[in-house]
């Protein structure tokens, strides 16, 4: 498990077990998100990220595990738990027959918040999450990007600290997708943790601090973007040349580059850190080679799933590359 003090951890998991039947679905897991990050589980579908969502959010229980949310014990004080945390689901909890303000109000009620209090906390949410305008529509007539969004406020309403999104974006545009990313960011940045769980790889790429590879109930592999796709071979850095006599100089002093002779190119198997960057830069000065474009490749998060999770599951594909 990483090493953090107990303290400094929003979420922490030791031995987390579940099944179903015979059926494990966590296989005795560790988590540690710390305080004010964002963590993403990922893994295909069935690897039981919803599960532990449910059981985090002391909506289910669990088989066995050491469990703690916001410093709370999960199996002797849920009730502390759920004070601290909010949970937005796959499926929207959004009332389609009142209007958006009247389904904030709702939650702030719910949350047993004096009247002022919760008028105050609606009218701030709907403002900062551009739904002022729709307020007093029916939700029913809101678009999907709409009601991811109030959805979303509605889980703010009690001021949560620790925040779980399942899949918070499955189904939105990218434009609506971009949208809910900065209110995410927004929310780390005022000192939230989220416990974030997607199938679009490139959304735990750019928001999560670190990332844990769910697959067959067991953490497959755990850390940031950068180091888990480090995991990974076929990084290399691809050097481009317009001069083909620079190019067959190169291609003779770099016999461990493989070669493409179509476009002028070398490729040199490399994992992109700056180290070996320098060393391909001062091995190109001291020879006197230019090469006219220099491009540094490293496998992606989709080459790190389906190397760890192997074809038990095909994460939805974005519609656009957001680097």
């Amino acid at each position: 498990m990483t090493t953090h003090t107990s303290r400094s951890l929003a979420i922490a998991a030791e031995g987390l077990r579940k099944a179903y039947g015979d059926k494990t679905v966590l296989d005795g897991i560790d988590l540690a998100v710390p305080t004010g990050t964002v963590f993403s589980l990922l893994g295909p579908n069935g690897a039981g990220k919803t599960t532990a969502v449910k059981i985090l959010s002391t909506l289910l229980s669990a088989d066995a595990g050491d469990l703690r949310v916001g410093g709370h014990d999960l199996a002797t004080d849920p009730q502390a738990v759920r004070a601290t945390i909010g949970v937005t689901g796959q499926f929207s909890a959004v009332d389609g027959l009142i209007t958006g303000e009247e389904n904030m109000l709702l939650m702030a009620d719910l949350h047993h918040l004096p009247r002022r209090e919760g008028r105050r906390s609606t009218a701030e949410l709907l403002e900062r999450f551009d739904l002022a305008e729709a307020a007093n529509k029916p939700a029913a007539t809101y678009s999907g990007g709409m009601k991811r969004r109030l959805d979303l406020a509605m889980t703010l309403v009690g001021a949560p600290r620790i925040i779980f999104l399942d899949e918070p974006t499955t189904g939105l545009d990218p434009r609506s997708r971009h949208n809910m990313w900065k209110i995410i960011r927004e929310l780390v940045s005022g000192g939230v943790t989220v416990f974030l769980t997607t199938q679009y790889l490139d959304e735990a790429d750019e928001l999560a601090d670190r990332i844990a590879v769910l697959s067959n109930g067991e953490i497959a592999a755990e850390g940031s973007a950068e180091e888990l796709k480090r995991l990974v071979p076929g990084g290399h850095v691809r050097l481009r040349f317009t001069d083909p006599t620079a190019y067959q100089t190169a291609a003779l002093a770099l016999r461990e580059a493989t070669r493409d002779d179509d476009s002028l190119a070398l490729h040199i198997s490399s994992n992109g850190s700056q180290r070996e960057l320098r060393s391909i830069l001062d091995w190109l000065d001291s020879t006197g080679i230019e090469a006219d474009e220099l491009t540094v490749h490293t496998p992606d998060l989709d080459d790190v799933f389906f190397a760890l999770t192997g074809d038990a599951g095909v994460p939805h594909q974005p519609t656009e590359k957001t680097r």
